[in-house]
């Protein structure tokens, strides 16, 4: 389903909610909570979002720390296109992505619009890979066991097989 903007998203009452946590991972609530955390001073490799997000995952029910995951699969998935990936090696390919969700919505939708503003992450080597971490670090502070994420979509390079067709 589309984001939409407009869309009024409830909120579930009691959760632990400093920063506004939505009831359920669903898109518009992924996208919320990487604007929630997003810090306001320069956080080039999405350190500092990393973190955040880590602390307000870990403080949550551990269905929101799945949704997260799956939310943040969906999302890099989605980027996992030749277009994007083809001057990149390795694990280039995936931290630039990273970046790109890490930036927000709007870059996101901008960069699936025009595959051109890919280009400064891919350049610059703009990174975000501790943001790929977040759920995993979120669901060991809940559960004090490692996780064996599987996620509906991989987020690894060129596991996308209609992004990376001629």
């Amino acid at each position: 389903m589309p984001h939409s903007s407009s869309k009024q998203l409830t909120r579930e009452p009691g959760l632990s909610d400093p920063c506004g946590m939505l009831t359920s991972m669903n898109e518009d609530a992924f996208w919320q909570l990487i604007e929630d955390c997003t810090p306001t001073e320069s956080d080039p490799d999405a350190e500092l979002l990393a973190a955040t997000l880590t602390e307000r995952l870990a403080q949550s029910p551990l269905s929101l720390v799945i949704g997260f995951a799956e939310q943040l699969s969906w999302a890099l998935h989605r980027l996992d296109r030749k277009e994007y990936g083809h001057n990149l090696g390795g694990d280039a390919v995936l931290y630039t992505r990273a970046a790109v969700v890490a930036a927000g919505l709007t870059e996101f939708e901008n960069v699936l619009r025009d595959p051109a503003a890919f280009t400064p992450y891919a350049t610059d080597l703009i990174w975000a890979e501790s943001l790929l971490y977040a759920p995993d670090r979120a669901y060991r502070r809940i559960t004090g066991e490692e996780w064996d994420r599987d996620t509906r979509y991989s987020y690894e390079s060129c596991s996308n097989t209609e992004g990376w067709a001629d």
